[in-house]
């Protein structure tokens, strides 16, 4: 981990922390400033990091009351896969940034959780080593320029075990994040990345991501992908309700709602804003799960009263792991369980599959929390 020193008082303890605001303060506090900035950054003013973590403040509950079960049940599905809560991991890069376990600790930490663990093509550990650390794995797949490479690695993934691939639309190109412009970032000795070629530049980073992706990848490689991998596609960064439709129409099983956390273009929707539409326009023909601005448990039922299967939590994962390792991990998912099980009391929901539209209200709340 790239950590910076600390005392000998520091006396933090991951048990202790009640909030995932404050792992982000201490996640702040032991990564490099280029590992902080690359983890947090957004494209160019941020609008849409801001704006997805505000889109739940516009949203207020509607308590019923005298409906409140002794127990609540949080557990779900997501094509096929049990979840003992609605919360996966979404795909973020570099977790030996965080972590000398990296993407392993996480996925340790997302297997004792009874969730799911996505695995990014830019992660640090492989696909082989996450697949044994006992999570159910979903392998999120950028399309590479090789489009031999592309398949490799797809056949590489599902026979390590991976159940799902996660392929990722929205980044034919990488979006302008100036965090990561004015602080850039170089991989230290020992990191890099599991699926891509030893040889490649781990000095200019972003530049070396760039080159690889491939910006033409369609509609029709979509289907082809969906036709021969031998595991159910999910389509992440629909942001459009006639997207979402092509997507389930290209054999996609499930779509996730998402602007890829705000670090492509920024001034795009909010991905819970743009969650309804799709719902709406996929009727069930597909699952529907939704990526950004997640923090509290609350944030998590509202998702669901909006539609969304499940969400997916990015940059709260890389808190955590930053901030204690596996047990940090571990620590996000107790969190949110926690504020989820309290918020469907407090609501009269028993259970998160039943979930009701009419649980919400808009807010004229605009502050933070």
């Amino acid at each position: 981990m790239i950590t910076a020193p600390m005392s000998t008082a520091d006396t933090f303890a991951i048990e202790t922390v009640t909030g995932l605001a404050a792992l982000a303060e201490r996640a702040q506090r032991v990564l490099s400033p280029e590992a902080w900035a690359y983890y947090r950054s957004g494209a160019c003013d941020e609008r849409t990091v801001a704006a997805n973590e505000r889109a739940f403040h516009r949203r207020a509950l509607l308590p019923r009351v005298l409906a409140t079960s002794a127990e609540r049940d949080l557990a779900t599905t997501a094509i096929g896969d049990r979840l003992a809560m609605p919360v996966m991991v979404a795909p973020t890069a570099l977790h030996c940034l965080a972590d000398p376990e990296g993407e392993v600790a996480t996925a340790r930490a997302a297997a004792a959780a009874g969730t799911v663990m996505t695995l990014s093509t830019f992660a640090t550990r492989s696909v082989e080593d996450v697949c044994a650390a006992g999570a159910a794995v979903w392998f999120q797949l950028y399309p590479l320029r090789d489009r031999g490479a592309t398949r490799e690695l797809v056949s590489r993934a599902t026979a390590a075990g991976a159940r799902a691939i996660v392929l990722t639309a929205d980044m034919p190109v990488l979006g302008k994040r100036e965090s990561d412009i004015s602080v850039p970032l170089r991989l230290p000795p020992g990191v890099r990345y599991a699926h891509l070629p030893e040889s490649m530049d781990t000095v200019h980073v972003q530049d070396t991501l760039q080159a690889q992706l491939d910006p033409e990848f369609g509609w029709g490689d979509l289907e082809r992908l969906c036709g021969e991998c031998g595991v159910p596609v999910a389509v992440k960064g629909v942001m459009r309700a006639d997207d979402a439709e092509r997507a389930a129409g290209s054999g996609a099983a499930a779509v996730i709602v998402s602007n890829h956390g705000g670090r492509q273009l920024d001034g795009t929707a909010a991905a819970l804003d743009a969650l309804p539409a799709v719902v709406e326009r996929l009727d069930g023909t597909a699952e529907v799960f939704l990526d950004g601005g997640v923090r509290r448990g609350t944030d998590v039922l509202i998702a669901l009263a909006l539609g969304a299967r499940a969400v997916l939590l990015g940059r709260p994962v890389l808190w955590g792991l930053a901030a204690g390792g596996e047990a940090g991990v571990s620590r996000v998912f107790g969190i949110l369980a926690g504020e989820l099980d309290l918020a469907l009391a407090l609501t009269g929901c028993t259970s998160v599959e039943q979930v009701p539209a009419d649980l919400l209200a808009l807010s004229g709340a605009t502050s933070p929390r």
